[in-house]
């Protein structure tokens, strides 16, 4: 098949889903035409190395660009997200590809490349071209900021969260209704998804069975060459937490971490360090390095939270803790730090939030704690019992193996794509 893949940001091993979805999809044969934008030269450099490909197109948008999207959108009923990335030049490009490409599929990535859909689905209807256009939503988005307007550390967060809530959840049952198929990562995010479209559309029985079959559950995998367990010593006392640290949700989950278990640990094993990997981390995360309890816990020998900032691979940090922790307090989709991690043999310590759209077995394949003393409690007895770390290590890289390979999802994705063809050529007969 040829697809085309548009993608609102240069796809890369941080941007895991575009990113190992394209590279799967090359290496079963498939002609992927990447569309995308980029912010630095670097980020093009990145992409020609990462996935080995020349974009078909590539639009530069600055940062200035994304802010005035934003301010035209504002006095509107649209969400923000929906028109941070929206590049005409990249839009007329894509008009002009369609006319002469002979594609078989359009894939769109994230609420953010939305109108880039919306816009080649307009561009079909009027030259009269049969060509399935889908949507991959990847989370429900109103559902993260219903949870991030009440629980992200961030006022600054909270506050456009609230703001953007109401205009998202419009906008995605709306939009929900306007594609071949709709993508998501999870059941949890597809039920919340079909809530919205229903509140939309209605719930007439035919209705509902329509937009059940058109929404579409595609799981996040895992680079199983890529992130995979090594011989190296692990540090017995070290956890790890990895992820965009400019991200408010894990900005929240680290700091809220930091302050309420780690006192914890300390006091009952003062030796316990954290690694807290990632890019761009806020002078919030970057300020938890200095933090030590009112009560003095926490004189750990050296340094006992380092915040590493961008690095160049985070498997070392991973291969090399003892556990690494996800104590997430809120989000949307899989969490792809928790799936790496046990890919890399890690045993991992998290919460149900964190799993809520994951399969694994909790106490065999990873361990599921909420509160602050019962996630301090399941670290320490992970600390001291090296059996049942190995235990989890074995489980969790057997689990990932079977549930999150991304070959099957890209063959998943193509059973999709020629679904929604085979319903079209349908279409067009009757």
């Amino acid at each position: 098949m040829k697809i085309l893949f548009i993608v609102p940001y240069v796809p890369n091993r941080i941007r895991t889903r575009p990113f190992n979805l394209i590279k799967a999809l090359k290496e079963q044969g498939h002609q992927v035409l990447v569309a995308t934008l980029w912010t630095t030269p670097e980020e093009l450099e990145e992409l020609q190395c990462g996935l080995g490909v020349e974009p078909a197109l590539a639009e530069p948008i600055s940062v200035y660009r994304s802010l005035w999207n934003c301010l035209r959108t504002l006095p509107g009923k649209s969400p923000l997200q929906s028109s941070y990335s929206w590049q005409p030049k990249l839009a007329a490009k894509l008009g002009e590809l369609i006319q002469t490409a002979d594609v078989d599929a359009v894939h769109v990535e994230h609420l953010r490349g939305v109108r880039y859909a919306l816009y080649l689905t307009r561009f079909l209807s009027i030259t009269g071209r049969q060509l399935p256009v889908i949507w991959d939503s990847v989370d429900c988005i109103s559902q993260l900021f219903a949870r991030a307007g009440k629980e992200s550390s961030s006022l600054a967060s909270r506050m456009i969260a609230r703001f953007e809530l109401p205009r998202t959840r419009r906008y995605e049952g709306w939009a929900l209704g306007r594609f071949n198929r709709v993508l998501v990562t999870s059941q949890v995010d597809r039920a919340h998804l079909l809530d919205l479209a229903f509140l939309q559309n209605g719930s007439a029985n035919q209705a509902r069975r329509k937009m059940e079959a058109r929404i579409r559950v595609l799981p996040n995998g895992v680079d199983l060459d890529y992130f995979s367990p090594s011989e190296d010593q692990r540090e017995p006392s070290t956890l790890v937490f990895t992820g965009k640290m400019s991200y408010h949700a894990n900005v929240a989950a680290v700091t809220s971490f930091v302050k309420e278990v780690m006192p914890e640990l300390w006091a009952a094993r003062p030796g316990v360090c954290l690694w807290i990997v990632g890019k761009d981390p806020t002078p919030e995360v970057r300020e938890l390095e200095n933090w030590r309890p009112a009560n003095g816990n926490g004189n750990a020998p050296g340094k006992p939270i380092c915040v590493t900032g961008t690095v160049d691979d985070i498997r070392p940090f991973l291969r090399k803790a003892a556990i690494a922790i996800a104590p997430i307090q809120y989000g949307a989709g899989i969490q792809n730090k928790v799936l790496e991690a046990m890919a890399c043999g890690t045993p991992v310590v998290t919460t149900p939030q964190a799993v809520a759209a994951i399969t694994a077995r909790p106490g065999q394949d990873l361990l599921v704690a909420e509160s602050s003393r019962d996630l301090a409690a399941a670290i320490i007895s992970l600390l001291d019992d090296p059996a049942k770390r190995v235990r989890l290590q074995q489980s969790g890289r057997c689990f990932v193996e079977r549930n999150h390979n991304w070959r099957a999802v890209a063959t998943l994705l193509t059973s999709i794509y020629g679904e929604a063809n085979a319903e079209l050529s349908v279409r067009s007969r009757s």
